[in-house]
């Protein structure tokens, strides 16, 4: 199984954050005044959100503060936005999408017990465990810099970026029309898919750990949960359903800014451009961890695609 190369991640990283300076010279739009003061209101919350899960992370261990805020801060921007936006059509129905993709996101991590009345608490993401105990994190000073520099900085920088279609759209006199409502149907649509994707994992995984809670080991269960993976429903076809729905997700809040007339190129498609590089990541993290745990992974992963489905292959 190929293993997530971090090196050509950080690189692929670093090289599309250079492109949104680049298309914002070249392609435009260029901000008006009301745009400006709206981005400086989005950077002042988000600069304070990155301070807070750098210093509560490094102080409790749990780096999982920003996966907390990852479903909160689109719903705060799009509705700054919508705000001064003058609440159009168009950015309403941008905001509330967001706010129900934020409250299904929400939910499903608060399920698995990411949010405790003692806020710096909660159930870490494990994937943050395994990466601080390789050897690339070998020393502490780089897990730290690693913390700032990508947990807290990047992945804040990242959530506000999805959001600048509705920035870029907020001057805009163009009336809703039928681009966004394919935008908006096809946003719901992959919202709907992430939901039955997220509940076909939860079912699975419940009904694995009480038989395990019981006392039975993972090759006494009945099939599939003997696997230890899921390969149910969307996950027969598609290795991370949730993972495509989430990056089409925000795929199809640009195509909002396509309804605005603002160009089917402009720069507010960096923040979608920057989460497929990152999934690309996160599902080869993810990959690794499993084969490492389920003998069977690597024939899930030669006969299932990992992200586009397609007809059931042999798992």
């Amino acid at each position: 199984m190929k293993k997530m190369n971090i090196p050509l991640m950080a690189a692929l990283l670093a090289l599309s954050i250079i492109v949104c300076p680049i298309l914002y010279f070249t392609i435009g739009p260029e901000l008006d005044s009301a745009q400006v003061e709206v981005i400086r209101i989005l950077l002042i919350i988000a600069g304070c959100s990155a301070a807070f899960c750098f210093i509560v992370g490094e102080l409790t261990g749990n780096n999982s503060q920003m996966d907390k805020l990852w479903s909160l801060l689109p719903i705060a921007y799009t509705w700054v936005i919508a705000a001064k936006g003058g609440m159009s059509a168009r950015l309403v129905v941008m905001a509330f999408l967001a706010t129900l993709w934020g409250i299904r996101l929400t939910f499903n991590f608060a399920r698995k017990g990411a949010y405790k009345l003692k806020f710096w608490e909660g159930v870490e993401d494990y994937r943050w465990a395994v990466l601080r105990s390789g050897p690339a994190f070998s020393k502490r000073w780089k897990w730290t810099l690693f913390d700032l520099g990508f947990i807290s900085i990047y992945q804040n920088a990242l959530v506000l970026m999805t959001t600048l279609p509705a920035l870029v759209s907020m001057r805009s006199d163009a009336p809703f029309g039928p681009i966004d409502w394919i935008a908006a149907v096809l946003m719901l649509g992959f919202i709907i898919w992430e939901t039955v994707a997220d509940e076909q994992q939860w079912a699975f995984q419940t009904r694995k750990w009480a038989m395990i809670n019981q006392g039975k080991t993972l090759s006494e269960l009945p099939a599939p949960y003997n696997k230890g993976f899921n390969t149910n429903g969307l996950w027969g076809r598609s290795r991370h359903p949730n993972y495509l729905a989430e990056q089409s997700i925000w795929v199809c809040f640009y195509i909002f800014s396509i309804g605005a007339g603002i160009g089917i190129i402009n720069w507010s498609v960096i923040g979608a451009l920057l989460l497929i590089v990152m999934f690309q990541g996160s599902s080869a993290l993810a990959e690794e961890i499993s084969g490492g745990k389920y003998p069977e992974y690597s024939l899930y992963c030669q006969t299932v695609p990992r992200f586009f489905p397609r007809r059931k292959g042999v798992v």
